[in-house]
């Protein structure tokens, strides 16, 4: 018995997702039957190698586009590749993130407008590019969030606050957008770390606050992307998966 394909003859738009939960969750949407737009800045390699895998499964169901998200005007660009590649776009999936320390003693203008553009400023600016074609096929925005936008990360500031103003965006546009697209978020916890010395002291100081007792799986965080992509009467929730660390002392 062939297995249910819920995104078949979709078009799926994810930004930032030729590596890490990007690419997870393309490769998650892709296996649901979706062809996938991957945004990539500067991970051409990555992306190009996730083009072929996805190919060598369904031939011609996948499409890069590149881009700088802090380049507002190329935004529009990102809609019109998904339209040239199937003339429909039904999912946007806001993934790219922006993430780095920014201790409040030297922290700089440009450093807030790097990490409030990419986090906050270009998902919302290429979400209302994208709401008429979403508008048109029923489709659903779907924000990578995060849960320090409600529990403040010590010596990230700035990128909390920039992920507190993605989650409103998720509350905002899901009354703005209703009744025909639907908006809602995911809110990774312990999952990924960056390489090196910092990875391993973050991740050892997160494990003992995690009620679970473990880290997460990127696979985690994609299967939720695909739920929150395949429902049909969810909008303006944020799904957090993280363990229970939010609900954590």
């Amino acid at each position: 018995m062939l297995e249910p394909k819920p995104l078949r003859g979709k078009t799926a738009l994810v930004t930032g997702g030729a590596v890490r939960l990007g690419a997870m969750s393309a490769r998650f949407l892709h296996a649901a039957g979706a062809h996938v737009v991957i945004h990539y800045r500067n991970s051409f390699t990555a992306a190009e190698a996730l083009r072929e895998e996805l190919e060598a499964q369904r031939p011609r169901s996948a499409t890069l586009v590149r881009g700088d998200l802090l380049d507002f005007g190329a935004l529009p660009r990102f809609v019109e590749r998904c339209l040239a590649a199937t003339g429909r776009l039904d999912i946007l999936l806001n993934n790219a993130s922006n993430y780095f320390p920014t201790p409040l003693e030297t922290v700089t203008e440009a450093q807030w407008e790097s990490l409030f553009g990419v986090n906050a400023k270009a998902p919302f600016f290429l979400s209302r590019e994208a709401a008429p074609h979403l508008r048109e096929r029923h489709g659903c925005i779907v924000n990578m969030v995060d849960i320090h936008a409600e529990r403040p990360n010590p010596g990230y500031p700035v990128y909390s606050m920039a992920k507190a103003a993605n989650a409103m965006m998720v509350k905002a546009l899901a009354r703005e957008l209703a009744p025909e697209v639907r908006v809602n978020g995911v809110a990774p916890g312990a999952i990924l770390w960056p390489e090196g010395a910092e990875g391993k002291q973050s991740k050892a100081q997160a494990l003992p606050r995690i009620p679970l007792g473990r880290a997460g799986a990127p696979e985690q965080i994609a299967r939720t992307v695909l739920f929150l992509a395949t429902t049909d009467y969810i909008t303006g929730q944020i799904i957090a998966v993280d363990g229970g660390r939010s609900i954590q002392q």
